[in-house]
């Protein structure tokens, strides 16, 4: 067959600042689909892109395009409205374990089709693997069986027919430098999650340093980018811009953050966490035309009561003992005082040196490794208070996890500023 358009005559659109038409762009994803567009091609096409940019018809048509790449799933059967969050990662952040049971507490279906942690953010299905028997990779019946019955919510891997444009192109961002292009950010992550079919989806735009986009400005784009492509797709969608540079509440691992998040379904947990899980169970409840107060469901006992059934429907045991550290080592403060600051990234590095992440995809984690926090910005310490525990299965990883954790806080005299989590509501235009 001969192809319509010529690789080289995209890049060399791109690379001398012009716009591709729409034809030879949607070319460009389904010839790179198929391998007929090289790898060198692509990532010479992307740098094209990361230094150039695109419009935001150019972003439709591309995320278009990719979502074209593969099935389509549609919700449209269940008889309930669904609504879905996604999160750019962060440090700590476990919020999708209560968030999904909370609003489907409220009769809304969650289909939070979650990854696994790469780098020093951890993922959604790594911290659920410390269930004992949990089952990520669930059959589209067995997903849509649970989101129609009585459990209502679903946390689980995405399956392999979902935008597979993006998983080849997702994987060489990564090598080539070009990560953090916007137009391939924002195409990546909504051509996943508009074809993944859901009504109404929320985004947690996360900023910081322990944020994917460290300036709050650039996030903002990036959210204003998903918003747009989730609206032009039919997608009710809004965004929260939110601040990663502390880590979300205090623990930072898997098996910890599970018990945090427990803590939280049973009307308990740090203030943060719960904080912005009612924040964004807001904006998906009221996407869903559902108008309640999702904070009355953490009391009541109901989100929990979802929690324990979502659990047990994917084999796993919520009564189970979660996995705990064979090593422990304690982190005191050398002063009176008050905790200034604590910077996520540097923390979140720590975590992953204890073994919470992987280098590589094909990395096991440690379950039971991470990182408790015993004081926030903003909490009073005398000398000799625990300020961190840190947990692994082999103490020969200390002394790197330290050597990350040795600049990441101050403790000084003068209470700093707690700023708010969420900065802003990001809505379409």
């Amino acid at each position: 067959m001969t192809e319509p358009f010529d690789a080289v005559d995209v890049i060399r659109a791109k690379r001398d600042g012009g716009a591709v038409a729409e034809p030879a762009l949607r070319w460009m994803i389904d010839a790179y689909t198929r391998e007929y567009v090289s790898d060198a091609q692509m990532s010479a096409f992307g740098m094209a892109v990361l230094l150039n940019g695109m419009t935001r018809e150019e972003i439709r048509v591309m995320t278009d395009a990719m979502i074209n790449s593969g099935e389509r799933m549609s919700f449209a059967g269940l008889g309930k409205p669904t609504a879905d969050k996604h999160s750019t990662g962060g440090v700590g952040d476990k919020i999708t374990l209560p968030l999904a049971p909370l609003v489907a507490a409220h009769g809304v279906a969650v289909p939070q089709l979650s990854g696994r942690g790469l780098g020093h953010t951890g993922g959604t299905l790594d911290k659920l693997e410390s269930i004992p028997g949990w089952r990520a990779a669930l059959t589209n019946d067995e997903m849509f069986a649970q989101l129609r019955g009585s459990v209502g919510a679903v946390i689980c891997a995405a399956g392999s027919g979902l935008a597979p444009a993006d998983k080849r192109l997702y994987a060489l961002r990564d090598v080539t430098g070009i990560v953090e292009a916007i137009p391939l950010i924002a195409s990546s992550i909504m051509s996943k999650k508009i074809a993944e079919g859901t009504e109404s989806l929320v985004l947690d735009v996360k900023f910081g340093s322990g944020a994917f986009m460290k300036d709050a400005e650039r996030a903002r784009e990036l959210a204003t980018t998903m918003v747009a492509l989730g609206t032009d797709s039919g997608v009710k969608t809004t965004a929260l811009l939110t601040d990663m540079n502390v880590p979300l509440g205090r623990t930072v691992g898997n098996a910890n953050e599970v018990r945090e998040s427990v803590e939280v379904l049973a009307g308990g947990g740090p203030a943060d966490v719960v904080e912005l899980t009612v924040a964004l169970a807001r904006e998906m409840l009221q996407m869903s035309g559902v108008d309640a107060d999702p904070a009355d469901a953490l009391a009541d006992g109901r989100a929990m009561d979802v929690w324990r059934n979502m659990i047990r429907a994917q084999d796993g045991d919520p009564d189970a003992a979660l996995p705990t550290p064979r090593e422990t080592h304690v982190v005191t403060a050398d002063r009176d005082g008050i905790l200034v600051s604590l910077d996520a990234f540097e923390v979140g590095l720590a975590a992953w040196r204890l073994g919470t992440g992987r280098a590589r995809a094909t990395d096991p984690v440690v379950h039971a490794a991470g990182i408790d926090l015993h004081a926030k910005p903003g909490d009073a310490v005398r000398a000799g208070d625990p300020l961190f525990t840190l947990n692994a299965d082999d103490a020969g990883r200390f002394d790197r996890a330290l050597d990350a954790l040795a600049g990441s806080y101050e403790i000084g005299d003068t209470a700093p500023e707690v700023a708010p989590i969420v900065r802003d509501r990001i809505t379409a235009a």
